[in-house]
């Protein structure tokens, strides 16, 4: 997972920057663009989950189904998933890899976080004009339900990004040094020239253009630390623009179709869910009750570990977030029985692999979205996946701490046990209510998301008397800005998939896919290791919005079955997201328990392995996968 990662603000002071009037006029201008798409972000998310809560409430309790409030919602989604990149633009959230950048030296990172908004700008600067056209011809179409222009909805892209070139000139004019920000202006100028000028030659290298923008192009841009989302725009328009006669507004309108997916409204409100059940107190119940049943034995507490994650994991919408709800809750008492800072963000690492496949994840949304695989399948296939790396990973456990000493540990009674039950049931049962619902077709995962928010709120107010109204706005700008990073990511995939789509390379993937030597077995063994690989370069979302479309109608016309197929792939790129030195994952993990990450890179090994053996036996057996789907 590329986990985001505040490069914008790493950039190192010098001379050439603003200083006195100048830059207490920039940060007045700065703070004021805030509040331009902050709060607009928030109101959206307080929107949508009051529409969808609106047509939940006329379909399910009143048998009165509201025929606009999905096109509403939809209309609101793409101005939500706008204002929230421009909000995670000017946080400096936006997903990078970053793990070679941060190699290098403080200089040579500053000059090249000025580069990647540099790059970015670039991009945004040459889709303002068919983005404008995109949202112009939009006017000829109406809505069908609420009967108005589309225009109304496609004017979130030019607005967008007419905001986020605001937003990027005034970074690179606040935190920039003039020198930097001349070097990377020039780099970026007369690399495009260069491009511009090659046209002819692109245009006859058919596809070996493919493998010079979406292979080299790309990784270079991704390894530089450029955002994955403008990594990804900027390599498609590209190839668009040089290599084919395809106008710009195609790429804009495969961007839209992306970003625009009714099954993506879910991750805007699972994101804010998440933030709630840890601003409530729901995940430190959850937490309490499982210390107190195994806290007493040898490897306890880290097997309340493994299960916290399982029960609080996909929720969020950021594995970082599920990290960060049960770490700080368990990691002061495990230190305090001698566990190693090695250990803890290893394991804590491990289970954020382990629980990828947990629903509703994120990920397996996604799946949903762009494979056309049913979501009620994914969520029921995806729970025992975890459940046997789960496994896996309590032997390695039961193998390191069985000498444990837990002399001085004493041992909860029966009625503290009882009384921790009571106190977690509320937050234990929400995580279920989700999942059944979905399961058994009560609701859809957008609907259910917003039961979650209500069952949420109700338990913070009235149960665990924990709610701070205080907090209400930071974590619906939060939410804003986390899901406008992944949105922009999907809409730029989807564009670069579609690219690749008709360029005739998705048959020729499927063909040498097909025709891999030993069937089955073969094409599931390369599979991981390919997922593995871009797990740790490019992060779920995007990998499979490229990859998906492509490889699952492969895996279904060799006979694998697609649920399964998605459990494997998930896993498969979960381990190579919590895999050092590449994985990012990782050093969220590390950045989130305060350890410094040369601790754990030992100890995680033997982790990783026992993924891998709970990985084969998933691949191995697909009943693990489809054994309940009925």
């Amino acid at each position: 997972m590329n986990t985001p990662i505040n490069a914008a603000t790493s950039v190192a002071h010098g001379s050439g920057q603003p200083s006195g009037s100048q830059a207490r006029w920039l940060g007045q201008l700065d703070r004021g663009i805030g509040l331009l798409v902050e709060l607009p972000a928030a109101l959206l998310v307080l929107a949508e989950v009051g529409v969808l809560l609106v047509g939940v409430i006329w379909r399910y309790l009143l048998h009165s189904p509201i025929i606009w409030s999905d096109e509403l919602a939809s209309i609101l989604f793409l101005w939500l998933a706008m204002f929230g990149s421009v909000v995670a633009l000017r946080r400096g959230e936006h997903m990078r890899m970053t793990a070679l950048v941060g190699m290098l030296g403080p200089r040579a990172q500053a000059f090249l976080d000025v580069l990647a908004m540099t790059a970015a700008l670039a991009f945004l600067l040459l889709m303002a004009e068919p983005a404008y056209e995109f949202a112009s011809e939009e006017v000829w179409v109406t809505t069908p339900a609420l009967d108005i222009a589309n225009s109304w909805r496609a004017s979130a892209l030019p607005v967008g990004i007419v905001l986020m070139i605001s937003v990027a000139l005034l970074r690179l004019a606040r935190v920039g040094r003039a020198a930097d920000v001349l070097w990377a202006a020039l780099a970026v100028v007369t690399t495009i020239g260069a491009a511009v000028l090659a046209g002819p030659v692109f245009a006859g290298l058919g596809n070996l253009n493919l493998l010079l923008f979406f292979v080299v192009g790309v990784g270079v841009m991704v390894f530089l630390g450029l955002p994955i989302a403008f990594s990804f725009g900027l390599a498609t328009f590209g190839y668009l623009s040089l290599a084919t006669s395809t106008p710009a507004i195609v790429m804009v309108g495969r961007m839209d179709e992306g970003m625009s997916h009714l099954i993506l409204l879910s991750v805007p409100l699972f994101v804010f869910l998440g933030q709630l059940i840890e601003m409530t107190g729901m995940a430190r119940a959850m937490v309490g009750f499982l210390a107190s049943l195994l806290g007493h034995v040898r490897g306890g507490l880290s097997y309340v570990l493994i299960g916290a994650m399982y029960l609080v994991s996909g929720i969020s919408g950021s594995k970082a977030a599920d990290m960060a709800a049960v770490a700080p809750v368990l990691f002061p008492e495990m230190k305090a029985r001698g566990a190693k800072p090695g250990d803890l963000v290893a394991l804590l690492s491990a289970t954020g692999a382990q629980t990828e496949t947990i629903p509703p994840s994120l990920v397996l949304i996604t799946i949903g979205s762009v494979t056309g695989v049913s979501i009620a399948a994914l969520f029921t296939g995806g729970l025992l996946p975890g459940i046997v790396l789960g496994v896996a990973l309590g032997g390695l456990v039961w193998w390191r701490y069985r000498d444990e000493d837990l002399s001085h540990v004493r041992r909860a009674s029966r009625g503290e046990i009882g009384k921790a039950f009571l106190i977690a049931m509320p937050a234990i049962a929400l995580p279920f209510i989700i999942r059944a619902a979905v399961i058994e077709g009560v609701a859809t995962a957008t609907e259910v998301s917003t039961i979650g928010i209500v069952y949420a709120v109700i338990a913070g107010l009235l149960v665990y008397r924990q709610f701070d109204w205080r907090r209400i706005y930071p974590m619906l700008v939060d939410t804003a800005a986390l899901s406008g990073a992944i949105l922009l990511i999907i809409g730029a995939a989807t564009g670069m998939a579609w690219a690749l789509t008709q360029s005739g390379f998705s048959n020729t993937l499927a063909t040498a896919m097909r025709d891999l030597p030993g069937g089955v077995p073969v094409f599931i063994a390369v599979s991981i290791v390919a997922f593995i690989i871009l797990g740790s370069v490019l992060e779920g979302i995007p990998a499979i919005v490229l990859f998906g479309p492509l490889l699952f109608p492969i895996a279904r016309q060799i006979g694998v079955h697609e649920v399964h197929y998605a459990m494997i792939v998930i896993l498969a790129m979960g381990i190579g997201l919590f895999a050092p030195p590449f994985g990012v994952g990782y050093y969220a993990a590390c950045a989130i328990s305060r350890i410094s990450p040369d601790e754990g890179m030992k100890p995680i090994l033997g982790y990783l392995a026992a993924l891998a053996v709970g990985l084969i036996v998933v691949a191995a057996f697909p009943w693990v996968s489809i054994g309940f789907l009925g």
